[in-house]
């Protein structure tokens, strides 16, 4: 499509990639909804993803910081204390994490049982 375009789409495209491109990070949506719950630690939010290493999961802090997602709130006591929670941006976001969340339980079924045709259609 052409940058000139009358209707904007062109503009549409860059802002939603870019958008998607923050909230398509591999640990974004669940950090994200997890603070949904409630603020949080950084050791709350690597315990209850699990897997996530502490490099990973102190950048995705710092890319939703940045993009106005979260807050990071410090507290002065011995040790410091930060805590990590929505701002009305972020907050805004979970209207479509839940929208997705929503279509992947209902469609999961459906997204299997594709997989496995596909499989036995390539594996022939």
């Amino acid at each position: 499509m052409k940058p000139d375009s009358p209707n904007g789409a062109h503009s549409y495209c860059g802002a939603a990639r870019e958008i998607l491109t923050i909230i398509g990070a591999k640990w974004a949506v669940l950090v994200v909804s997890l603070l949904d719950e409630k603020p949080r630690r950084f050791s709350e939010l690597k315990r209850e993803i699990g897997d996530i290493t502490q490099k990973s999961l102190t950048s995705v802090l710092r890319e939703l910081e940045k993009d106005g997602i979260i807050e990071r709130v410090v507290t002065p006591t011995v040790p410091p204390r930060v805590d990590y929670s929505l701002t009305e941006l972020g907050r805004s976001l979970l209207v479509p994490i839940k929208a997705l969340r929503l279509w992947a339980m209902e469609n999961h079924p459906a997204v299997v049982a594709a997989r496995e045709r596909f499989e036995v259609k390539t594996a022939a």
